[in-house]
């Protein structure tokens, strides 16, 4: 059985999702699609799907986007009970022994030697504590929108997704969004047929859907209207993509 690397990330401990994968012995594809039932049940019992699995992506070797998640304890926790026997057993004892060790490790980071150094720690984490509050206040409008459609079966115009972007903080309208999805190799951007139709990597992620009309003319004939519409993961990534470059900024 691999090896299991528990990482700290914005204050939380997170297993990879392919490694779990390897660990459990089954394809990542599949364990992609459990997690996406389990986050179903979750969100249907009103729990936060972010307590226990966090979108993310990665590079493959051909260096694409691909889609993967991030486990906290509890996710790890809800995968190892859907599991019986001896990969479950070992599965158990490895996260369980991982996500330990690593909170031993953060906990004995640094102890203060005197009165003086553990009022100043204490003082820091305070600081610390707050800022952390004030950010999840500032986060959780985009929490909720993201529990909301991550599942979501409904796709939005691209006009839509640059009002949603501009409630949750990003200064933008539909023809700034179009020209960034063009710039970025979401949407093509070659003048002809296809002009801001999705690029094949777009189609790929999931990101996007066509949406064809047929509109019949005067004279009889008959013509296909083709519009890019964001799917709900696509309205999540792009939420988090802009969160995450103005963090950068």
């Amino acid at each position: 059985m691999n090896q299991l690397t528990i990482r700290s990330v914005n204050g939380k401990l997170l297993a990879d999702s392919r490694e779990v994968a390897e660990m459990i012995e089954i394809r990542h594809a599949d364990l992609l699609e459990k997690i996406k039932g389990y986050i179903q049940y979750l969100l249907n019992g009103n729990f936060r799907s972010s307590d226990f699995f966090i979108g993310s992506t990665y590079k493959d070797n051909l260096n694409r986007e691909k889609p993967c998640y991030l486990l906290t304890r509890n996710g790890c926790d809800m995968v190892a009970n859907k599991m019986t026997g001896e990969k479950g057993v070992l599965f158990t004892a490895a996260y369980v022994t991982k996500f330990t060790e690593m909170e031993r490790q953060l906990s004995n980071l640094h102890v203060p030697r005197s009165l003086p150094e553990a009022l100043r720690l204490a003082a820091d984490l305070a600081e610390k504590n707050q800022m952390l509050l004030i950010q999840a206040e500032q986060d959780r409008p985009k929490v909720l929108f993201a529990d909301a459609v991550a599942t979501s079966k409904t796709s939005i115009l691209v006009g839509e997704l640059a009002k949603i972007l501009k409630q949750n903080g990003v200064e933008t309208g539909p023809i700034r969004l179009f020209s960034w999805l063009r710039d970025n190799g979401y949407l093509i951007s070659r003048k002809g047929t296809d002009y801001n139709m999705p690029t094949q990597r777009s189609m790929e992620l999931g990101l996007f859907e066509i949406k064809e009309t047929s509109i019949s003319h005067s004279d009889g004939h008959v013509t296909i209207n083709k519009t890019p519409k964001v799917t709900g993961k696509g309205q999540v990534y792009f939420v988090n993509k802009f969160k995450d470059e103005q963090q950068l900024a």
